[in-house]
């Protein structure tokens, strides 16, 4: 804490802070309350009912009304502060509302009922982070299979993404061949089509292949990705050639180069496009909403889509699950994410 005091109290004047100093402060907390605003108000929002989803003025906290026990009534009874006209103030518990008018009693005389206009209330609430969003998704979201297929996706499309993208680069930065610039290029354009674009040629290959309704089916089209191959062709180029002709005047198979010189060296790069393609995989949604059918071969992103009905979405839910799914990826990023500035920063020194 005392280092990173020191640094937090370095300032740009001399003799304490100056108006660039103010500046830079404002400009990093605005930063900070951008990026991370939505993050917080998410996970906050997963831990409220409907209702107070619904809220408008919103709120960041979840609150709940409190509620008490009242003799002669076997359900707990919402708290309310009700406001006389004598400007006295009580704290009552409703048993019906009807129109605008409350039935109130008092929780140590529940005989007397006493009845007020409802604007004259204000509901007794206090924040609570309950679980119990959490444990109903649970209940009703196949969260284990679902997570099971999302990671056996996200896992071998990422494996199969750094192999194929990594002997793509090799080939495209260290061969010496006609119409190579020509074919990096050309796959470089493909990042220009969307994806809407090929969905429905790319599904009748599918189909036609017969991994349609397959986990298969959702890793094989995504493994190729040309932002993958230009990160590592990038990388690549930086690696002296000298050591490439040394190890063939040892006797060196090109397999062996590229899997004992060229994988070890570029394991900045691979682990950059690893923690991208881990993003890419764990949250794609389109492609597996097409191509998956059976319920139990759906990821957790395309199971989300069952909370949201056609005359009513479960907020509560919903939110509570998202908070999960994006769990692992966080923890993930979290570990991995000084790999993200090395690897980048050093793809274009050549």
């Amino acid at each position: 804490m005392g280092a990173i005091g020191k640094f937090l109290g370095r300032t740009h004047g001399k003799r304490g802070p100056d108006w660039a100093d103010y500046v830079t402060y404002l400009y990093l907390i605005l930063g900070t309350v951008l990026m991370f605003g939505p993050v917080m108000w998410l996970v906050t929002s997963s831990f409220k009912q409907q209702s107070d989803l619904l809220r408008f003025p919103p709120r960041l906290l979840p609150y709940r009304q409190e509620m008490v026990e009242v003799s002669g009534y076997d359900e707990p009874l919402p708290l309310y502060v009700v406001v006389f006209e004598d400007g006295t103030t009580r704290e009552l518990a409703r048993v019906r509302r009807v129109g605008i008018e409350g039935h109130h009693v008092d929780p140590a005389n529940p005989e007397e009922i006493i009845k007020v206009n409802i604007n004259q209330t204000t509901p007794v609430e206090q924040v609570v982070f309950s679980f119990d969003n959490y444990i109903r998704g649970i209940e009703r979201f196949n969260f284990l299979r679902y997570f099971v297929n999302t990671v056996t996706v996200t896992a071998v499309a990422t494996a199969l993404t750094l192999l194929v993208n990594s002997m793509a680069a090799f080939a495209l930065s260290k061969y010496q061949f006609r119409g190579r610039n020509s074919i990096f290029v050309l796959m470089i354009s493909t990042l220009l089509v969307p994806l809407s674009v090929i969905l429905i040629p790319l599904l009748l290959t599918i189909r036609s292949v017969g991994w349609f309704d397959s986990l298969i089916g959702v890793i094989i089209p995504s493994i190729a990705t040309p932002t993958g191959v230009f990160l590592l062709r990038q990388y690549m180029l930086t690696i002296p050639d000298e050591l490439l002709e040394s190890a063939r005047l040892d006797g060196a198979s090109e397999w062996r180069i590229y899997l004992q010189v060229i994988l070890p060296l570029a394991r900045p790069a691979l682990a950059v496009l690893a923690i991208f393609s881990v993003m890419w995989r764990w949250n794609d949604f389109l492609w597996p909403l097409i191509v998956l059918q059976s319920s139990e071969y759906k990821t957790l992103q395309v199971g989300l889509s069952s909370f949201s009905g056609e005359l009513q979405t479960q907020w509560d839910t919903l939110l509570a699950m998202t908070v999960l799914t994006l769990l692992p990826v966080t923890v993930v990023f979290a570990f991995l994410q000084k790999y993200i500035t090395t690897g980048i920063a050093t793809t274009g020194m050549k």
